[in-house]
Protein backbone atom coordinates (compact mmCIF):
# COMPACT_ATOMS: atom_id res chain seq x y z
CA UNK A 1 0.00 0.00 0.00
CA UNK A 2 1.46 3.35 -1.02
CA UNK A 3 2.20 6.13 1.97
CA UNK A 4 -0.63 8.09 1.25
CA UNK A 5 -3.07 5.27 2.96
CA UNK A 6 -0.68 4.38 5.63
CA UNK A 7 -1.98 4.25 9.14
CA UNK A 8 -5.69 3.92 8.08
CA UNK A 9 -6.18 0.53 6.84
CA UNK A 10 -9.81 1.27 5.48
CA UNK A 11 -8.82 4.52 3.77
CA UNK A 12 -8.40 2.54 0.58
CA UNK A 13 -11.52 1.50 0.70
CA UNK A 14 -13.29 4.23 1.65
CA UNK A 15 -11.72 5.98 -1.51
CA UNK A 16 -12.62 3.71 -4.43
CA UNK A 17 -16.30 3.50 -3.07
CA UNK A 18 -16.46 7.72 -3.61
CA UNK A 19 -14.92 7.40 -7.08
CA UNK A 20 -18.28 7.39 -8.99
CA UNK A 21 -19.55 10.65 -6.62
CA UNK A 22 -16.45 12.51 -7.12
CA UNK A 23 -16.37 11.54 -10.80
CA UNK A 24 -20.03 13.02 -11.55
CA UNK A 25 -19.40 15.81 -8.82
CA UNK A 26 -15.58 16.79 -10.82
CA UNK A 27 -18.14 16.78 -14.09
CA UNK A 28 -20.93 19.04 -12.76
CA UNK A 29 -18.53 21.73 -11.77
CA UNK A 30 -16.97 21.36 -15.01
CA UNK A 31 -19.87 21.91 -16.96
CA UNK A 32 -21.43 24.37 -14.67
CA UNK A 33 -18.43 26.39 -15.89
CA UNK A 34 -15.89 25.86 -12.52
CA UNK A 35 -13.45 24.36 -13.77
CA UNK A 36 -10.92 24.86 -12.08
CA UNK A 37 -12.54 23.64 -8.84
CA UNK A 38 -13.96 20.50 -10.72
CA UNK A 39 -10.33 19.16 -9.63
CA UNK A 40 -10.90 19.22 -5.97
CA UNK A 41 -13.15 16.59 -5.53
CA UNK A 42 -10.97 14.57 -8.21
CA UNK A 43 -7.80 15.07 -6.16
CA UNK A 44 -9.47 14.37 -2.73
CA UNK A 45 -10.60 11.28 -3.62
CA UNK A 46 -7.55 10.36 -5.68
CA UNK A 47 -4.97 11.01 -2.75
CA UNK A 48 -5.66 7.69 -0.94
CA UNK A 49 -5.62 5.21 -3.90
CA UNK A 50 -3.01 2.90 -4.89
CA UNK A 51 -1.61 3.15 -8.53
CA UNK A 52 -4.12 1.10 -10.87
CA UNK A 53 -7.14 2.79 -13.06
CA UNK A 54 -9.10 4.49 -10.72
CA UNK A 55 -5.76 6.56 -9.59
CA UNK A 56 -4.42 7.22 -13.21
CA UNK A 57 -8.41 8.07 -14.15
CA UNK A 58 -8.57 10.72 -11.53
CA UNK A 59 -5.03 12.09 -11.60
CA UNK A 60 -5.94 12.44 -15.29
CA UNK A 61 -8.73 14.20 -14.60
CA UNK A 62 -6.96 16.76 -12.36
CA UNK A 63 -4.43 17.33 -15.31
CA UNK A 64 -7.41 18.11 -17.37
CA UNK A 65 -8.87 20.38 -15.32
CA UNK A 66 -5.31 22.23 -14.52
CA UNK A 67 -5.01 22.20 -18.56
CA UNK A 68 -8.12 23.98 -19.11
CA UNK A 69 -8.01 26.56 -16.40
CA UNK A 70 -4.34 27.52 -17.50
CA UNK A 71 -5.24 27.42 -20.84
CA UNK A 72 -8.11 29.88 -20.17
CA UNK A 73 -5.65 32.43 -17.82
CA UNK A 74 -3.23 32.64 -20.25
CA UNK A 75 -0.49 30.16 -18.96
CA UNK A 76 0.57 28.08 -21.68
CA UNK A 77 3.60 26.35 -20.92
CA UNK A 78 1.31 25.03 -17.57
CA UNK A 79 -1.65 24.34 -20.34
CA UNK A 80 0.85 22.28 -22.27
CA UNK A 81 2.25 20.66 -19.33
CA UNK A 82 -1.06 19.64 -17.88
CA UNK A 83 -2.58 18.77 -21.26
CA UNK A 84 0.31 16.02 -21.93
CA UNK A 85 0.09 15.04 -18.55
CA UNK A 86 -3.83 14.44 -19.09
CA UNK A 87 -3.31 12.56 -22.29
CA UNK A 88 -0.94 10.07 -20.84
CA UNK A 89 -2.59 9.37 -17.69
CA UNK A 90 -5.83 8.54 -20.15
CA UNK A 91 -4.38 6.83 -22.69
CA UNK A 92 -5.39 3.07 -22.66
CA UNK A 93 -9.03 3.91 -21.53
CA UNK A 94 -10.62 3.25 -24.37
CA UNK A 95 -13.91 5.64 -25.01
CA UNK A 96 -15.47 5.38 -21.58
CA UNK A 97 -14.46 4.46 -17.82
CA UNK A 98 -16.88 4.79 -14.92
CA UNK A 99 -19.05 6.17 -17.59
CA UNK A 100 -17.43 9.00 -18.46
CA UNK A 101 -17.33 9.74 -21.81
CA UNK A 102 -12.88 10.13 -22.14
CA UNK A 103 -12.32 10.72 -25.68
CA UNK A 104 -13.67 14.54 -25.66
CA UNK A 105 -11.50 14.95 -23.00
CA UNK A 106 -8.57 13.18 -24.47
CA UNK A 107 -9.21 15.28 -27.98
CA UNK A 108 -9.58 18.86 -25.90
CA UNK A 109 -6.01 18.24 -24.19
CA UNK A 110 -4.21 17.47 -27.50
CA UNK A 111 -5.82 21.05 -28.94
CA UNK A 112 -4.48 22.63 -25.86
CA UNK A 113 -1.43 20.83 -26.48
CA UNK A 114 -0.62 21.51 -30.11
CA UNK A 115 -1.79 25.81 -29.54
CA UNK A 116 -3.45 27.11 -25.89
CA UNK A 117 -4.64 30.06 -27.77
CA UNK A 118 -6.50 28.02 -30.02
CA UNK A 119 -8.38 26.10 -27.05
CA UNK A 120 -8.26 29.32 -25.25
CA UNK A 121 -10.71 30.97 -27.85
CA UNK A 122 -12.55 27.72 -28.09
CA UNK A 123 -16.00 26.07 -25.53
CA UNK A 124 -14.80 23.16 -23.49
CA UNK A 125 -16.83 20.22 -24.18
CA UNK A 126 -19.60 19.38 -22.44
CA UNK A 127 -18.44 16.33 -20.08
CA UNK A 128 -21.19 12.90 -20.29
CA UNK A 129 -21.66 10.26 -18.30
CA UNK A 130 -23.33 7.50 -19.72
CA UNK A 131 -24.44 9.40 -22.67
CA UNK A 132 -25.66 12.65 -20.56
CA UNK A 133 -24.71 15.73 -19.63
CA UNK A 134 -23.88 16.56 -15.61
CA UNK A 135 -24.83 19.17 -14.09
CA UNK A 136 -25.87 19.94 -10.49
CA UNK A 137 -29.15 19.17 -11.18
CA UNK A 138 -28.07 15.93 -11.62
CA UNK A 139 -26.19 14.65 -8.48
CA UNK A 140 -27.32 12.56 -5.99
CA UNK A 141 -26.32 12.87 -2.73
CA UNK A 142 -23.08 11.50 -2.39
CA UNK A 143 -21.76 14.31 -5.26
CA UNK A 144 -23.52 17.10 -4.40
CA UNK A 145 -21.44 16.94 -0.55
CA UNK A 146 -18.46 15.91 -2.84
CA UNK A 147 -18.98 19.51 -4.92
CA UNK A 148 -20.03 21.52 -1.67
CA UNK A 149 -16.92 22.98 -0.53
CA UNK A 150 -15.68 23.43 -4.19
CA UNK A 151 -18.55 25.43 -5.51
CA UNK A 152 -18.04 27.19 -2.51
CA UNK A 153 -14.38 28.45 -2.88
CA UNK A 154 -15.17 28.86 -6.57
CA UNK A 155 -17.92 31.03 -5.72
CA UNK A 156 -16.84 32.71 -2.59
CA UNK A 157 -20.04 32.21 -1.20
CA UNK A 158 -20.46 30.51 1.89
CA UNK A 159 -16.75 29.23 3.73
CA UNK A 160 -15.08 26.08 2.05
CA UNK A 161 -14.28 24.71 5.77
CA UNK A 162 -18.37 24.79 6.96
CA UNK A 163 -19.34 22.87 3.65
CA UNK A 164 -16.92 19.99 4.24
CA UNK A 165 -17.98 19.54 7.46
CA UNK A 166 -21.22 19.32 5.97
CA UNK A 167 -20.50 15.95 4.70
CA UNK A 168 -18.44 14.80 7.88
CA UNK A 169 -21.54 15.23 9.79
CA UNK A 170 -23.68 13.45 7.40
CA UNK A 171 -21.65 10.67 7.09
CA UNK A 172 -20.87 10.15 10.27
CA UNK A 173 -24.22 10.16 11.38
CA UNK A 174 -24.77 7.82 7.98
CA UNK A 175 -28.14 10.18 7.28
CA UNK A 176 -27.68 11.08 4.20
CA UNK A 177 -30.91 10.62 2.74
CA UNK A 178 -32.93 12.08 5.14
CA UNK A 179 -30.44 14.75 6.65
CA UNK A 180 -31.75 18.50 6.27
CA UNK A 181 -28.17 19.90 5.81
CA UNK A 182 -28.45 17.35 2.51
CA UNK A 183 -31.59 19.32 1.08
CA UNK A 184 -29.57 22.56 1.51
CA UNK A 185 -26.68 21.38 0.01
CA UNK A 186 -29.23 20.64 -3.26
CA UNK A 187 -30.74 23.78 -2.82
CA UNK A 188 -27.08 25.96 -2.89
CA UNK A 189 -25.62 24.19 -5.86
CA UNK A 190 -29.12 24.52 -7.93
CA UNK A 191 -30.38 27.57 -7.13
CA UNK A 192 -27.38 30.44 -7.56
CA UNK A 193 -29.23 33.33 -7.12
CA UNK A 194 -30.19 32.21 -3.30
CA UNK A 195 -26.52 30.72 -2.81
CA UNK A 196 -25.91 34.05 -0.16
CA UNK A 197 -28.71 32.91 2.10
CA UNK A 198 -29.02 28.95 1.56
CA UNK A 199 -25.11 29.38 2.27
CA UNK A 200 -26.10 31.38 6.09
CA UNK A 201 -28.66 28.56 6.81
CA UNK A 202 -25.74 26.36 5.99
CA UNK A 203 -23.46 27.83 8.87
CA UNK A 204 -25.93 28.53 11.30
CA UNK A 205 -26.63 24.31 11.22
CA UNK A 206 -23.35 23.21 10.97
CA UNK A 207 -22.75 25.52 14.12
CA UNK A 208 -25.77 24.01 16.11
CA UNK A 209 -24.43 20.76 15.29
CA UNK A 210 -20.87 21.18 16.27
CA UNK A 211 -22.29 22.32 20.15
CA UNK A 212 -24.55 19.67 20.21
CA UNK A 213 -21.34 17.20 19.75
CA UNK A 214 -19.19 18.82 22.14
CA UNK A 215 -21.99 19.21 24.56
CA UNK A 216 -22.28 15.06 24.17
CA UNK A 217 -19.15 15.30 24.37
CA UNK A 218 -18.19 17.24 27.18
CA UNK A 219 -20.91 14.62 29.12
CA UNK A 220 -18.68 11.39 28.58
Amino acid sequence: MSDRTEGDPHAEGRATAAVDPAVRAGVALFNEGFYLAAHEPWETTWLPLDAGKDERLLHGLIQFAAATHHARTGNDSGAIGTAEGAIGYLDGFGDRYRGLELEPIRSWCRLIAADPDDAAAADPPTLRIDDRPVGFEDLGPGATLAALPAAAEATGIGDEEVMEAVGEFVRSEESIGADPLVELAFAYLREPDARPQIAARIADRVERRQRERDDVAGVF
